[in-house]
Order: structure tokens, then C-alpha cells, then sequence
């Protein structure tokens, strides 16, 4: 192998003949195609000159003639990378021409593309290759696949990232907004626990738990629902269930001097009774609030609801009547509140040590009698207090989203999804009995399966949250969705299935085409 700018003797073509290799080749692969071409004559005639044979000067002068005129001819059709073969001492006949000839054009190359097309092309300033070889292959598959999909891909993954980060964005409520709306619901609350304790002799035991999206820091666009439970304090009690699904209960207060023995008939604890008494007292102490109103009581509802406005926004707060028991969780919930992988088998221990709540909620028709107990007396368990520790804390590693600690997006998902659901409900009016708490259930068993911080990183929000969407559409599909506390009790019973998979349907077209929802009302909200 030479080195550039230094002349070697040519080979005879029997000699490379029987090498297997020209010197075309030769040069190509060593990168001095483009060098040699522009100085193929001059080259050629000093090797011809340097060459030693035993023929008369006359024929070497006739040799070199006939193989400039040929050399000519070959430059003009030989490409970027080939270099003109030397004739060797032996072709001085006629025949000996004619079979270098021969050999000449069986090693030429071939050009790769006609001439001109290259030239205004990004791959004509780079080196070829040598048809036929492995890179010279590998070439021409990429530039003749498609594109590749991956990118495409990541486009769009990166797209649906922006989008729902901008959401997230244009879905926080400011801080003084809460700030004031704060002030007003919290004096209300105050003045109506002050009046409970002093005016009233069964409820002087209430205290003011505040649970609900508000207070768990998943409230979304306004601060303008707030749920309160004012509990009543129950030392000794006896429960049963009401119905099959572990979620309803009947009550019956033990012997002793209890204050709420006044709302008993037949050993039961009236539900009715005690919220129609506590309404009237909820509604004494509005009347000094002109600025708050009561609606009117909603069939089955345990809340006394409020509203008020506060800087041009309407604030309902909702009071919800509820007695605190000090046993055992139902059996009800041994196979639910499935944490352990979560936040762990002994935080799943402290929670179920803790007290649980009733409220007098009822499904159907209160006049509904099971077992001597009208619906309308019944009560319905509830672990909203549970719930709102849970998203608080949320991370298998305590110092999730703190700032030691790495951020996840569960709360994140939660919201999107939330508002997704709110805005298909106003699109679509037969969807109101679907509710944010669905949503927030669906979450609880997504952590639950999914529990490692990892699963939730907050880089990876479009790929959760579109998981936390299969998971809902999963449970429309179904028409299932297991109260996360009471397995047996499915939040979507009642529901026309039609509904379900109407719904289900929707989330996917806004799935499958990147939430147009979303984009149409950030475009609103500008």
C-alpha cells in the first residue's frame, strides 16, 4: 500500500489478475479516489517513464501515446472514486491492447448515478462507496427507509407533555384567591361550632373535620367547593349492616346517659330525625351571615349546603352532619384498603386503629324498608378523614414531593382527570351522575397496584395520566369501580351501562386525538 504523493510501480494486469484486486480498488479504499482523478494523465506518463523494459524507445513512445488517449477517454466516465488502471509491460500487440481492454472495462465501476444528479445533493460533498460493498449497502438502506416512527412518536409525546403541563398551569388556583375564600368559609364554620356547643345540648361535641379536594390540595380552577364534616362524638354503639354491599349501616346507641337518645326509636338512631334538627340549627346561625344563603335539601343528601359569593366567584360550602365510632373498622373492609405495597403494612395497621365516620346518607327511597329499617334512617359509612391524610402524604418515601425529596404526579393526574370528566359533562348532560369522587377512587387504586414513587415520576406525566385514563375506561367498560375502602360496593352502581361506555368512548376520541378539549379551553381561558 503507498502513502499519498508517492509513486509506485505498476503492476501487470496478469499480476493483479491473480491478486484479485485492481488498482482502482486499491485506491478507493484508501480514500484517494477524488486526489488521484484530477492528475490521472501526469501520473500515469512519470510512471510510465520510471517503468524499466527491454522495448525500444519508439515503442514506449507509442505505448504512452495510446494510453494517454485511452486514459482520456476513461476519465470521462469513470466516477469520484476509480482510478484508470496502468498497463503492464507485456500489452504491446494488438491483442495484448485488446485483452487489456477487456479487463479494463470488467473492473471498471460502474457509476452509481447519472451525471448532475448528485450535484446539488448533500451526499455529493461526502466520499462514495464502492457499489457492492457492505457500507456501500448499508448507505443506500438508510437513505431509502421510511421514516422512522420513533420520532414521530416523540413529537407527539412531547406535544401531549406541553399540553397537559399548560392545563396544570391554567388550573391552579392563585394564593390569595384561596387566601380570601378561606377567610369567609372558616368565620362561617367558627360561628356555627360556637353555636352548636353553646346553644344546642346533643350537638355540643361537634368538632370541624375539613376534608374534601379543597383541603387535600386537589381542588382545581376555583376555590369554590368546601366540604366540612362536623362530627358528634359516640362512645358506645352498636352497628348492622344495611343491605348487602357493606356500605349502609343501621345504629342502635348502647345503655348510658347519651344526649342523642332523643332522635332513638326502637333501639335505632333515626338518621333523619338527627339531620332534620341539625339543619334547623345550621340555618339559625346563617341568619347572622346575610351574606351566605341555604339551598334547599336534596333527597338523600347528609350535607346542609351554603353559598355565598366571594370577588365575583359562587362558594358553596357543604356541612355535613356525622357521628364519630370508636371500634373496629366493618368487616367489610379486610379485603379492601389494600395498601401494604404502597405506603406499607404498618401505616395500613395506624389508619384502621383510628375512628371512622357515619353520615345519614341513604340510596334510593328513604321509605325502602330492610329488616325493620326504613332507608331513611340509615347511615353511610366514611373514611373521607383517611382519604385526605393519604393525598396528603401520598409517597411511599416520606419525603415525596417535599423538597429533599423527588416530585411525583399523582395529584397531577388527578386533576387532569377531573377536569377532563367536568368538561365532558357539560358537553354531554347525561353524564351527571358520574363525580369527581369516581375519579379520585380510581387514583386510590392506581397507587394501590402502582406504588412505587417511580411509577408516578413527575417526568413521566403523559405517560401516566394516559395509564390513570385506561384505568377509568377499564372500569366504565366494566360498569365496576370498587369503593377503594369496601370492595363490595360498586361506585358505579345505578348507572345506565349505556352511560359507562358512552363515556368511555369519549375519553378515547380525546385520547386518541391529543385532548382537543383541553386545547379548546386553554383557547377560552386566554
Amino acid at each position: 500500500m503507498t502513502g499519498r504523493g508517492r509513486t509506485r510501480k505498476a503492476a501487470t494486469p496478469t499480476t493483479d489478475s491473480a491478486k484479485g484486486k485492481t488498482i482502482s480498488g486499491e485506491y478507493a479504499e484508501n480514500g484517494f479516489g477524488e486526489e488521484k482523478q484530477s492528475s490521472t494523465t501526469t501520473e500515469q506518463k512519470a510512471k510510465g517513464r520510471d517503468r524499466k523494459t527491454p522495448n525500444s524507445t519508439n515503442e514506449k513512445s507509442s505505448e504512452q501515446s495510446s494510453q494517454k488517449k485511452r486514459t482520456n477517454n476513461f476519465t470521462e466516465e469513470r466516477t469520484d472514486d476509480t482510478k484508470a488502471p496502468s498497463r503492464g509491460a507485456g500489452a504491446r500487440t494488438g491483442a495484448g491492447k485488446s485483452k487489456e481492454k477487456s479487463e479494463v472495462q470488467l473492473t471498471k465501476p460502474q457509476p452509481e448515478t447519472t451525471k448532475g444528479t448528485t450535484q446539488h445533493s448533500a451526499a455529493a460533498t461526502k466520499p462514495k462507496k464502492r457499489p457492492g460493498t457492505a457500507k456501500a449497502e448499508e448507505e443506500e438502506t438508510k437513505t431509502t427507509q421510511p421514516e422512522d416512527t420513533t420520532k414521530t412518536s416523540v413529537k407527539t409525546r412531547a406535544a401531549v407533555d406541553s399540553l397537559l403541563s399548560t392545563t396544570l398551569g391554567k388550573l391552579k388556583i392563585k394564593k390569595i384567591d384561596k387566601s380570601n375564600t378561606a377567610k369567609v368559609v372558616n368565620k362561617l364554620i367558627d360561628h356555627i361550632i360556637k353555636h352548636l356547643k353553646e346553644k344546642t345540648n346533643c350537638f355540643t361535641t361537634a368538632e370541624a373535620l375539613r376534608t374534601g379536594s379543597y383541603y387535600e390540595n386537589v381542588k382545581i380552577s376555583k376555590p369554590d367547593e368546601f366540604d366540612v364534616m362536623l362530627s358528634i362524638d359516640v362512645d358506645r354503639v352498636d352497628i348492622k349492616p344495611f343491605g348487602d354491599n357493606g356500605a349502609f349501616y343501621s345504629v342502635a346507641l348502647k345503655r348510658g346517659n347519651n344526649p342523642l337518645k332523643k332522635f332513638q326509636e326502637d333501639d335505632l338512631l333515626s338518621a333523619s330525625e338527627m339531620l332534620t334538627e341539625f339543619r334547623d340549627e345550621v340555618k339559625k346561625c346563617v341568619k347572622a351571615f346575610p351574606d351566605w344563603e341555604v339551598t334547599r335539601k336534596k333527597p338523600g343528601c347528609p350535607a346542609v349546603t351554603m353559598t355565598t359569593t366571594v370577588q365575583s366567584v359562587l362558594v358553596s360550602l357543604d356541612v355535613v352532619l356525622s357521628i364519630k365510632v370508636r371500634t373496629s373498622w366493618p368487616a367489610f373492609t379486610q379485603q379492601g384498603f389494600q395498601i401494604q405495597g404502597w405506603l406499607g403494612t404498618k401505616v395500613m395497621k395506624e389508619y384502621k386503629g383510628k375512628p371512622y365516620y357515619l353520615v345519614p346518607k341513604y340510596e334510593g327511597r328513604g321509605a325502602v324498608e330492610r329488616d325493620g329499617v326504613s332507608a331513611k334512617d340509615a347511615w353511610r359509612v366514611s373514611f373521607s378523614h383517611v382519604e385526605k391524610d393519604i393525598l396528603l402524604k401520598h409517597g411511599s418515601m416520606k419525603t415525596c414531593c417535599e423538597r429533599e425529596g423527588q416530585r411525583c404526579c399523582r395529584k397531577d393526574c388527578l386533576k387532569l382527570l377531573k377536569h377532563l370528566l367536568g368538561l365532558l359533562k357539560e358537553k354531554e348532560a347525561s353524564f351527571v351522575k358520574f363525580y369527581s369522587y369516581q375519579a379520585k377512587t380510581t387514583l386510590l387504586h392506581a397507587c394501590s397496584s402502582r406504588g412505587k414513587d417511580s411509577d408516578w415520576s413527575a417526568s413521566c406525566l403523559s405517560r401516566c395520566f394516559l395509564q390513570l385514563l385506561e384505568d377509568f375506561i377499564g372500569h366504565l367498560k366494566k360498569c365496576v369501580l370498587p369503593n377503594f375502602f369496601i370492595p363490595d360496593q360498586n361506585l358505579l352502581f345505578g348507572i345506565d351501562k349505556k352511560k359507562c361506555l358512552l363515556l368511555a368512548r369519549c375519553i378515547e376520541e380525546q385520547r386518541d386525538n391529543d385532548f382537543p378539549i383541553f386545547t379548546c379551553w386553554l383557547q377560552n381561558e386566554e
